[in-house]
C-alpha cells in the first residue's frame, strides 16, 4: 500500500499548491521513489474542457484523452508519474457519479447525502490512482484544490481526514501551503494569517505536518518560522520557506536545502537513498546562463491572461535550454490585425512566429493575415492546432486562389471548406469531453523537417480539437507546396497530422499539441528545432 501526502492550501488561492506539490513529487523520485499524482479541483464543471482560458487558465490533456486542470502540466514538466483521467477529480464528476449510482438505484432507497456518499466516492477515487498493478507508486501525492475555510473545499477536507483514518497504521503527511502576506509600513512578514488558516484546518480535524510559507521574493526568518511552528503546532524544522524563483524549475532545489523531502521521508516512515539532483542542478546552470537570445512573436486570443498558453510557455523555455539560448517570448494580440495594424509593422523584428491554438471566430482573420506575412517574408512559422487551420486557410486562399476559403466552424457555408468537421464529430451535441482527445499515432515521412526533427518513423502526440484538413483538396495543396509530412492512418483516410511548406526555410504546423509532452529535460522535437531556426534567422539578419 502506498503512502499518501495530501496538499492543501490556506489564505489565499493561487498560492502554489500545484508547484509545490510538483516539486515534492520530483525530490522523492530523485530519491528512488515512486509517486502518483493526483489534483482534486472544488469547482462544480465535470471537467474543465468546457471553461473558458480566462477563467481556469489551459486545459491540460494527457494520453488517455482527459482534459485536466493545467497543475497536472506542472505535474508532467517535474515528474515521471504517470498522468490519466484518475490524475484529476472535480466535484462535479464527484456528484455525477454519485447521482448516477442512485438512478441505478445502488444506495437501495437511502437517502443520498454529503457524508457518507460524497465522501465516500472522493475516498474511492483516492484510491484509484494506485488500484491497477501498473499504477503501483510508494507515495501517492493529492493536491486538494481551493482554500481552507471555502465551503466547496470542504467535502475533500473531510474526505482526506476520513481517509487518515481509514488507512492506519499506513501513514499519511498532511502539508498546508500558505501566504505569508508583507506588510510595507511595518517592514515584516505577518503570520497571523496562517496561523488563523491552520486553526481552520485543524477545526476541520486535520494536523498539518509540513507548513510551507509563500513569501514572495522575501526570506523567511528564524522569528516567523519559530512563531508558526509554536502556534500551529508544528516542528521547526517543518516549517519550510517557499520563495519566488526563477526559473520555476529551481524551486524544488530550494526546498531541497530546507529538507522537505526528507522531513516528508520522516513523517511517512520512509528509508531511501539521498537525492540525485544533477542533471536538474544543471539544468537550472544553462537556464541561467544562455548564450544567446531570440525573440519569438506568439500570435493568439488569450493573451491577456499569463496561464491561457501555460505548456506553450514552458515547452519555449524548455526549447530555449536545448539550443543554449534564452527565448523571448511576446504574446500578440491577433485582434489588431484585424483593426487596421500592418503584420509587417508588429512582426518585423522578430526571429520566430508561433500561431497558437484556439476556439471560436473571433481573431481569426487576424491569424490569416499574420501568417500571410510571415510565409512572404520567410519568417520561421510554427502553428499549432488551430495554427495549422489557420495556415491552410491563408495558402488556399492566396497560393490556390481559393479567395473565400475558409473552415466550416466559422463559416459553415463556405464554399471551398478546406477546415472541415472530423467524421465523427458530426451529430455530437454535448460540449464537454467529446473532441478528439488524447494520444494518437503520426506516421512521419522521411526527408522531411517533421522526421528530422522526431528521428522517428512513428510518434504519438496529444489533440483536442473538433475540426480537420479536408482531403479533397489535398492534391491542390500538395501541388502548390505544402507537404504533408505527417498522418494519423485510418481504415476510411488518412487524418493530416503535420504540414510544411517547400521553398520556405521553416514552416511547419501540426494539428496535436506538441507542447503537451515537452519536458526541460527533454525539450519537444518540433519547438526545439522551431526554436533553432530563429537563431539561424537572427544570425541571417545579422542580429
Amino acid at each position: 500500500m502506498p503512502s499518501y501526502v495530501f496538499i492543501t492550501g490556506g489564505v489565499v488561492s493561487s498560492v502554489g499548491k500545484g508547484i509545490a506539490a510538483a516539486s515534492l513529487g520530483l525530490l522523492l523520485e530523485a530519491r528512488g521513489l515512486k509517486v502518483a499524482m493526483m489534483k482534486m479541483d472544488p469547482y462544480i464543471n465535470v471537467d474543465p474542457g468546457t471553461m473558458n482560458p480566462y477563467e481556469h487558465g489551459e486545459v491540460f490533456v494527457t494520453d488517455d484523452g482527459a482534459e485536466t486542470d493545467l497543475d497536472l502540466g506542472h505535474y508532467q514538466r517535474f515528474t515521471h508519474a504517470k498522468l490519466s483521467r484518475k490524475s484529476n477529480v472535480t466535484t462535479g464528476s464527484v456528484y455525477n457519479a454519485v447521482i448516477q449510482k442512485e438512478r441505478r438505484g445502488e444506495y437501495l432507497g437511502k437517502t443520498v447525502q454529503v457524508i457518507p456518499h460524497i465522501t465516500d466516492e472522493i475516498k474511492t477515487r483516492i484510491r484509484m490512482l494506485t488500484a491497477e498493478p501498473e499504477d503501483d507508486a510508494d507515495v501517492a501525492i493529492v493536491e486538494i484544490g481551493g482554500t481552507v475555510g471555502d465551503i466547496e473545499s470542504q467535502p475533500f477536507l473531510e474526505a482526506i481526514r476520513q481517509f487518515h483514518l481509514e488507512v492506519k497504521p499506513a501513514p499519511c503527511c498532511f502539508i498546508h501551503v500558505t501566504l505569508l502576506p508583507y506588510i510595507e509600513a511595518a517592514g515584516e512578514l505577518k503570520t497571523k494569517p496562517t496561523q488563523h488558516s491552520v486553526r481552520a484546518l485543524r477545526d476541520i480535524g486535520i494536523q498539518p505536518d509540513v507548513i510551507c510559507c509563500r513569501t514572495g521574493h522575501r526570506t523567511l526568518g528564524p522569528d516567523q518560522r519559530r512563531k508558526i511552528a509554536m502556534f500551529c503546532n508544528v516542528t521547526e524544522n517543518a516549517i519550510i520557506g517557499a520563495q519566488d524563483i526563477s526559473p520555476i524549475y529551481a524551486i524544488p532545489l530550494n526546498l531541497h536545502a530546507q529538507g522537505l523531502d526528507q522531513t516528508v521521508l520522516d513523517v511517512l516512515r520512509l528509508d531511501a537513498p539521498p537525492a540525485a539532483l544533477d542533471k536538474w542542478q544543471d539544468l537550472i546552470e544553462r537556464m541561467k546562463r544562455p548564450n544567446e537570445e531570440v525573440r519569438v512573436a506568439a500570435v493568439g486570443k488569450y493573451v491577456a491572461h499569463d496561464d491561457a498558453y501555460k505548456s506553450i510557455n514552458e515547452a519555449f523555455a524548455h526549447a530555449g535550454v536545448a539550443n543554449d539560448c534564452k527565448v523571448r517570448l511576446e504574446w500578440i494580440d491577433s485582434e489588431q490585425f484585424e483593426n487596421g495594424i500592418s503584420p509587417a509593422e508588429v512582426l518585423k523584428d522578430f526571429d520566430g512566429i508561433l500561431i497558437g491554438p484556439g476556439f471560436g471566430k473571433r481573431g481569426v482573420e487576424g491569424k490569416v493575415r499574420a501568417v500571410q506575412y510571415l510565409r512572404e517574408s520567410k519568417k520561421p512559422f510554427l502553428g499549432i492546432c488551430l495554427g495549422m487551420q489557420i495556415a491552410c486557410i491563408e495558402i488556399a486562399r492566396n497560393l490556390l486562389g481559393l479567395k473565400e476559403a475558409n473552415s466550416t466552424e466559422f463559416e459553415p457555408e463556405t464554399p471551398h471548406p478546406v477546415i472541415s468537421l472530423l467524421t465523427e464529430q458530426k451529430g455530437v451535441k454535448d460540449m464537454g469531453g467529446t473532441m478528439r482527445l488524447g494520444a494518437y499515432r503520426c506516421v512521419l515521412k522521411p526527408g522531411t523537417r517533421a522526421y528530422e526533427a522526431y528521428g522517428l518513423d512513428m510518434i504519438t502526440e496529444r489533440h483536442r480539437h473538433r475540426y480537420e484538413f479536408n482531403n479533397a483538396y489535398r492534391d491542390r495543396f500538395e501541388k502548390a507546396g505544402l507537404m504533408f509530412s505527417g498522418v494519423h492512418p485510418r481504415k476510411d483516410h488518412e487524418l493530416v497530422e503535420i504540414a510544411e511548406l517547400e521553398g520556405h526555410p521553416w514552416f511547419c504546423a501540426s494539428q496535436f499539441h506538441p507542447e503537451f509532452k515537452s519536458t526541460p529535460l527533454k525539450a519537444q522535437p518540433l519547438f526545439r528545432e522551431f526554436v533553432k531556426a530563429a537563431l539561424a534567422e537572427k544570425k541571417s539578419r545579422g542580429k
